[in-house]
């Protein structure tokens, strides 16, 4: 288990939502808005798969309606006006730890030095494109939680669905998939009764970075909570791996 998959895991060991309720709505409210203006100023879900996804996890964080039809409103004038971009940031962190973070600004400069400096003050370092995303591969992952099914019951129904990957993690399943295969696994995992948790696109690390010093691991979660913190961050991926014991 490494980077985006464990630090999710932290968090829910903790109790700790990943930030507070405004800023998820934020958050997401940006996603959709570049998920309508990156797919032609399409509003309609059904044609628009990254806005499907988008729509999916506002409603999971029970995002209100008149949010999520406002963010679409807004993608629709952004994509005729120009407005919001999507913008992904590659370094190193405490420990050598490779990081992708993905973010939405409407103002690039302005993102790139706020996240360069918590490189900066963390002990890491922005590096150039392409230096770190090699380390990674765009896939879809798919939370599946156990609940009163048996993980080998999942596991085995997920492998006949088509599923590329498995991870256990805590309480749950992680099943990885081929981007474009993403949906059509979902919708076989909720016919078999199955209760997901979440279904998105995510870069999963090819190699990992093990961490056994406690306060290397405290170093590197410090970092990775800091980034995430930032209004304009969506997403943070990285290649650490820490053993269940050391946490």
């Amino acid at each position: 288990m490494s980077g985006h998959s464990k630090w999710s895991q932290i968090k829910r060991q903790k109790g700790v939502a990943d930030i507070k309720r405004g800023q998820i709505f934020t958050k997401i409210a940006s996603l959709i808005t570049i998920a309508v203006c990156e797919g032609g100023g399409v509003a309609d879900p059904e044609g628009n798969f990254h806005l499907r996804l988008a729509i999916e996890k506002a409603r999971t964080a029970n995002m209100p309606k008149e949010n999520i039809q406002r963010a679409i409103e807004r993608g629709v004038k952004s994509g005729k006006e120009g407005g919001l971009e999507e913008v992904f940031f590659e370094g190193y962190g405490p420990g050598g730890v490779a990081v992708l973070v993905e973010a939405t600004t409407d103002n690039h400069q302005r993102t790139m030095s706020e996240i360069k400096n918590i490189f900066e003050h963390s002990g890491g370092n922005l590096t150039r494109p392409g230096s770190v995303s090699f380390q990674f591969n765009k896939v879809g992952q798919i939370t599946i939680l156990l609940n009163d099914k048996s993980k080998e019951e999942i596991m085995l129904s997920a492998i006949d669905f088509g599923a590329q990957d498995l991870e256990e993690v805590g309480s749950s399943i992680l099943v990885y998939t081929k981007p474009q295969d993403l949906m059509a696994i979902k919708n076989k995992i909720l016919k078999a009764g199955y209760k997901i948790e979440s279904a998105e696109l995510v870069m999963r690390p090819t190699t990992t970075v093990t961490i056994t010093d406690r306060e290397l691991s405290k170093k590197v979660f410090d970092f990775m909570g800091k980034i995430e913190e930032n209004s304009d961050v969506q997403k943070v991926y990285a290649n650490f791996d820490i053993p269940d014991e050391l946490l």
